[in-house]
């Protein structure tokens, strides 16, 4: 059966995987890509699919209401893959009237957009909401976040990202939109813009920078491979219940000290340098404010409903990780440097 489906932050890093799963498994739906462009919005990360005959690409904020309602009434997309976001937690605490902008304000009109195109004729409509563990708040030494702990959000970022979870609910609820709400992990993986911890500091041992760390290095996350959390969208969007909230995480829980040290190693390996070269560049600087203790996630209601769990282990994935950013120097070097946001002007003005 034939699907209009919109994904929002399509050019971003877990949108671009997600739209090339979609856009290559799934010829017989029409895939629209919806990004602003903004700085890690890339379109560099999409090349081998742009000409595909089921995808199209718009350029567009989702703040702005008029442009999303008149593009639901051009297109009647009849399901929303909502990546769009603003997601750095640093830029939140710097500016956390911008993250309340996209993530609170962009959910709300694209809901409202979603409800008006069909006026309450939601058979086989879906509106998927991407969130974040980090909603959940901090975690002691011990426990996991499941689909009902309560929201507890200490940075601007995770607060605007529980207020859009509570607005999806609440539509569904008081307007009945078919909906269904995941909270993942962190991500990593290919063409990730190294604002982000890995990629960042991939760049900064490639070129011998500090590597700046946080504290004492002991926060602890959860790393959650892209390509496992797109093919784990794929089985929510198709299978998952309305409704419901799914929690995708790694089952691969790492100390930040101890994944750059074991970065650092792979690093060294693949650069053929001294082993201990890139600890050298380790450099401890002040906590930033808010900064949670540690998230884990309990991701066994996925697994059990749908099947899914990761497919690599966190070093088979880092290592082939390295490897795409050492093999795709260019695209590192227009990406911090800027160059790529020439590519939107050649490809299309």
């Amino acid at each position: 059966m034939s699907k209009k489906v919109l994904i929002t932050g399509g050019a971003g890093f877990i949108g671009s995987h997600v739209v090339r799963l979609f856009v290559e498994k799934y010829p017989n739906y029409q895939i629209y890509n919806l990004d602003a462009l903004t700085y890690a919005g890339n379109l560099e990360n999409l090349v081998d699919i742009e000409l595909a005959s089921n995808y199209t690409f718009i350029k567009g904020d989702i703040t702005d209401e008029n442009v999303i309602e008149s593009l639901f009434d051009t297109y009647k997309f009849d399901n929303v893959i909502h990546l769009a976001a603003e997601s750095h937690v640093d830029r939140s605490i710097e500016d956390p009237l911008a993250f309340v902008k996209t993530n609170v304000v962009g959910t709300m009109v694209l809901l409202n957009a979603f409800k008006n195109c069909w006026n309450e004729d939601f058979n086989d409509k879906l509106f998927y909401h991407i969130s974040t563990d980090e909603v959940y708040g901090s975690l002691g030494e011990t426990g996991l976040f499941t689909e009902t702990t309560a929201y507890d959000p200490n940075s601007p970022y995770s607060a605007s990202k529980a207020s859009s979870d509570h607005f999806v609910r609440a539509y569904g609820e008081t307007y009945k939109i078919p909906y269904v709400i995941t909270n993942c992990s962190n991500n990593y993986g290919q063409n990730q813009f190294p604002e982000k911890l890995i990629p960042l500091f991939i760049n900064n041992i490639i070129n011998n920078k500090p590597l700046p760390v946080y504290g004492d290095g002991n926060y602890t996350r959860d790393w959650l491979y892209v390509k496992d959390h797109a093919i784990a969208i794929d089985l929510v969007f198709h299978k998952g219940r309305q409704g419901e909230t799914y929690n995708i995480g790694g089952f691969n829980e790492w100390k930040n000290i101890d994944l750059i040290t074991l970065l650092c190693q792979q690093m060294d390996n693949k650069l053929n340098r001294v082993n201990g070269s890139s600890e050298k560049l380790i450099t401890y600087v002040k906590d930033r404010p808010g900064h949670d203790l540690r998230y884990a996630i309990d991701a066994s209601k996925i697994k059990k409903e749908l099947g899914w769990e990761p497919s690599v282990t966190f070093e088979e994935g880092l290592k082939v990780t390295i490897d795409w950013y050492l093999n795709n120097k260019v695209w590192l070097n227009n990406v911090t440097s800027g160059a790529y946001k020439s590519y939107y002007q050649k490809q299309y003005s």
